[in-house]
């Protein structure tokens, strides 16, 4: 028997597991990381506390699973993407990570894309460029890795002189696996300075680097997408009981594998993923950008295709809000903490609310937007509440928020595409949700395939990539080992309602986009 160890890096910690050569998951464990938030748009996450609780992660998985652990015969990791890790020639961290949230960088972005003559705020000749060579651009957000190098380099000057590379999250990772300092062609792709033309063989743009005015040496070398990157250090082989020969894979950002182990692994095959944040993406043959809606198809984890990138900023963080922020917020009116099985309970009393939620509407932009629209100062709340709702309403109306913004990003995927999904695969947190599985069949009027573990899609699209890489899996094995758990069919009879909310939903914002300008500035 062997076995492949992932690793799934998200923003609330790492979740450690083992998969079999048959993409059986065999066990895994996960354990929660402090995320560091300003009041500046700061946020940040601290490496070491990456590191040390994947180490005690999987200190508890091979003592529940009981695996010889020289069995183990790869390593994958994907992670968080668009993070920045500023290390020095020893690999150690110089100071905590900027991660996929933080904003500080939004005011250099602005300065790098101006332009005399602008569309949609960036400088025509840039934005061309731009799109011409990478498929996108720098976010006016400012949440892209060149934002965050940006900052560092203006606002923390000793830190940039002092850094010997900057890496994204998962490159740091495999670092500290193998001591190598690279990027692949999927990862490197949101610092927006490499030319992705020709998909089997990204390089880095000369022209595009004097553009943001960055040092090469201090990027990473970039190494092809799922790729065999090395063998484990002595150390970490020493520390985790494997052999020396164990494979390190190149690893990808969690975006990129869970398009894998979502199953949607064809053409215009479609995923919709609910997490924290959320997403809505496809494979496709083709580049093509959309810049107005901050979307476009970039180099994928399966090497020689695209896939058609976007984010939503909040999606199961607006869940999170309604428990730790409203409901069982720590001060005088506590009365306990939550249950464990909140979720569930949440769930129940939002199928017991018909469809609409009686005329209320959440807005779900807690943290700014980014896809469809790129505007880092759209903010939430609930609009067109009355005295006769009460909080089952609004816990239904916070996941039709979530539901109804997924569509603003299905209907220009769609338009990308130039065809409409048959179905769209359902992963992720949300998608243990059977109410919430039926209300996004509802709201999107396509069939929703619910798949069998949503919550380990990411693991298991690195175990499956993992696989690929080492030639022990072919394509047409993936449709067999990733299957759906339930199929939901829309409801005709919600179909109108669902279509004047989602039109009403798009008019609250464009009609106080100019009062978030003014209020977040």
């Amino acid at each position: 028997m062997s076995y492949i160890l992932t690793i799934d890096l998200g923003t609330s910690g790492p979740k450690v597991a083992l998969f079999d050569t048959a993409v059986k998951c065999i066990g895994y464990e996960f354990e929660e990381v402090p995320l560091l938030l300003y009041e500046n748009g700061g946020a940040e996450q601290k490496p070491a506390d990456w590191t040390n609780a994947i180490v005690n992660c999987y200190k508890r998985l091979i003592a529940a699973t009981q695996i010889d652990t020289k069995q183990i015969i790869a390593i994958n990791c994907t992670a968080q993407w668009s993070g920045t890790v500023c290390v020095d020639k020893e690999g150690k961290p110089l100071m905590d990570s900027v991660i996929w949230m933080d904003t500080r960088g939004a005011e250099f972005v602005k300065q790098l894309t101006h332009g005399p003559i602008r569309v949609d705020g960036y400088g025509v000749g840039k934005i061309l460029k731009w799109i011409n060579l990478t498929g996108g651009g720098p976010t006016k957000s400012g949440k892209d890795s060149i934002a965050h190098i940006l900052y560092i380099k203006n606002k923390l000057p000793k830190i940039y002189n002092d850094t010997y590379k900057f890496l994204e999250p998962k490159d740091y990772l495999n670092l500290w696996l193998t001591g190598i300092f690279a990027a692949s062609f999927d990862s490197i792709t949101v610092h927006w300075i490499t030319d992705n033309r020709d998909i089997n063989n990204v390089v880095y743009s000369d022209s595009l680097i004097q553009l943001c005015g960055l040092d090469k040496t201090k990027l990473p070398d970039l190494v092809k997408t799922n790729s065999i990157l090395g063998n484990v250090s002595k150390q970490i082989a020493e520390a985790f009981g494997l052999n020396a020969d164990v494979k390190v894979i190149s690893g990808t950002p969690d975006v990129l594998s869970a398009a894998v182990g979502s199953g949607a692994v064809k053409d215009f095959e479609g995923h919709l993923y609910f997490g924290t944040s959320a997403w809505l993406v496809s494979h496709v043959p083709f580049k093509k950008t959309d810049i107005f809606h901050n979307m476009g198809t970039l180099p994928s984890a399966l090497p020689c295709r695209y896939l058609i990138v976007n984010e939503q900023e909040s999606a199961g963080a607006c869940l999170n809000f309604v428990k730790n922020n409203l409901l069982y917020h720590d001060d005088e009116l506590n009365t306990g903490p939550a249950p464990n099985n909140f979720y569930q309970l949440m769930d129940t009393i939002a199928g017991k609310v018909p469809a609409g939620s009686e005329g209320l509407y959440f807005l779900p932009w807690l943290y700014g937007e980014r896809s469809p629209v790129d505007d880092h100062s759209a903010r939430g709340g609930f609009y067109n509440l009355s005295l006769t709702h009460n909080r089952t309403h609004m816990m239904r109306a916070v996941m039709e928020g979530v539901g109804l913004n997924a569509r603003w990003l299905l209907m220009y995927v769609e338009k990308m595409m130039g065809k409409n999904f048959e179905a769209v695969n359902f992963i992720g947190g949300g998608a243990n949700s059977d109410v919430w599985s039926q209300m996004m069949a509802d709201i999107f009027y396509r069939p929703i395939k619910q798949m069998n573990e949503p919550l380990m899609s990411n693991s298991r699209g690195t175990a499956i990539l993992a696989l690929l890489a080492l030639n022990m899996m072919s394509m047409e094995d993936v449709s067999k080992v990733v299957e759906p758990k339930k199929i939901f069919e829309p409801n005709t009879n919600n179909r109108s309602l669902y279509d004047e909310m989602f039109g009403r939903f798009v008019e609250i914002y464009t009609k106080n986009k100019p009062i978030y300008a003014k209020l977040n500035h």
